[in-house]
């Protein structure tokens, strides 16, 4: 064996290596969008699991504003029923209709002195806003996750991995521009 053969040989096996560590990490950046998706599957199940007590608070003091706690009611199976699908695209959108009706629910409370002093509600209200803000900031975890593994799968050379294995896109988790906006109080209350 001359010298030419362990040159071959050796790049063989480099390139060998290389690609066992490309795909080793593009494995990594997926399990990491899923670890990303359950971080934020677990404050949605919590939350969930919250929203019907607020709901039943509420009845008890707000005999007029049945239109706003069906509409949370709504939202919230909206929520359910994309989080046990999978679908990140439904899932965004009723979120940002849950995440709106919530903030009518807590809005039109205001009128309700009895019920903004109720223990029960204020502490369903400070649970539920603080997974909110928790949903808030995993969401940002789990769409950097997504926007690791979708520009890796794209990028050369491990796209020809990728496809050789059939790495998938992973979709971000958006919320639309009316989640985003204030509460309109005085068509609440107008």
């Amino acid at each position: 064996m001359g010298v030419a053969t362990f040159v071959v040989l050796g790049a063989i096996v480099a390139a060998g290596v290389y690609a066992v560590v490309m795909y080793n990490n593009l494995v990594g950046l997926k399990h990491g969008v899923s670890k990303a998706w359950a971080n934020i599957d677990v404050l949605l199940k919590q939350r969930h699991d919250e929203l019907p007590k607020l709901v039943e608070t509420c009845k008890q003091y707000m005999r007029y504003e049945q239109e706003t706690l069906e509409r949370v009611m709504r939202a919230r199976a909206a929520v359910h029923a994309a989080r046990e699908q999978g679908d990140v695209a439904a899932l965004g959108q009723a979120e940002s209709a849950l995440r709106l009706g919530l903030g009518n629910l807590f809005a039109v409370a205001e009128a309700y002195p009895d019920l903004k002093t109720n223990e029960t509600f204020l502490h369903l209200q400070s649970r539920i806003s603080g997974l909110e803000n928790s949903i808030a900031d995993r969401r940002e975890f789990y769409n950097e996750a997504v926007n690791n593994n979708n520009v890796r799968i794209e990028q050369f050379p491990d796209v020809i991995m990728a496809r050789m294995f059939a790495f998938k896109r992973a979709q971000l988790l958006e919320f639309s521009a009316e989640e985003k906006a204030d509460v309109d109080l005085k068509e609440l209350f107008g």
